[in-house]
């Protein structure tokens, strides 16, 4: 019992082999944020009603994870690696933007209707990131969470609802001819 349950919890984290893999390599910026972390901006005082949302949303959250490399020639292959060990079976695609040199993928995994790992992957041409965001998530408020503590990617889910997730950034804008009427 006791191995299937470390199994279990090994499976949990979505990128865990990929951030042990890389993580005593210099060349990688990482950041690693701990559920008492969370739980020390819920004491902040707010007085606006969107705020204190925020805070609420925050409380529920257990980790966040954050492995980058900048300046790099092998982004594109860290990208591929990264989206590779993510349990297809597990994670279902969210969301993904592409654009001329810059590709985001959006996965989250669900456990009991909730959201429970976020989980973000990018690769440019130079630039690479992989987020990991656990607990109990409220996607309405990861936008806003990832601005207020300046965390780059997670602005692309603030429009979520006004795009066709899987459309690239040209087609959620392509003009329609109605639009040139």
């Amino acid at each position: 019992m006791v191995v299937l349950a470390v199994a279990a919890q090994a499976q949990g984290d979505a990128i865990s082999k990929f951030f042990n893999k890389y993580n005593d390599d210099e060349s990688f910026s990482q950041v690693n944020i701990s559920s008492k972390m969370f739980s020390l901006f819920t004491n902040m005082e707010v007085e606006k009603p969107e705020d204190k949302e925020v805070l609420k949303a925050i409380s529920k959250l257990k980790g966040l994870r954050i492995l980058g490399k900048e300046n790099t020639s092998d982004a594109r292959a860290l990208y591929k690696e990264a989206f590779a060990l993510i349990p297809k079976t597990e994670f279902e695609e969210l969301m993904s933007v592409r654009d001329k040199d810059r590709d985001m993928k959006f996965l989250i995994k669900e456990k009991d209707g909730k959201i429970a790992e976020l989980v973000m992957v990018m690769g440019s041409i130079d630039d690479f990131m992989v987020l990991s965001l656990f607990g109990e998530i409220d996607l309405k408020q990861v936008s806003q969470i990832g601005s207020k503590m300046d965390i780059s990617g997670l602005d692309q889910l603030k429009n979520m609802d006004k795009k066709d997730p899987k459309a690239t950034p040209k087609e959620q804008k392509k003009p329609t001819s109605k639009d040139n009427e």
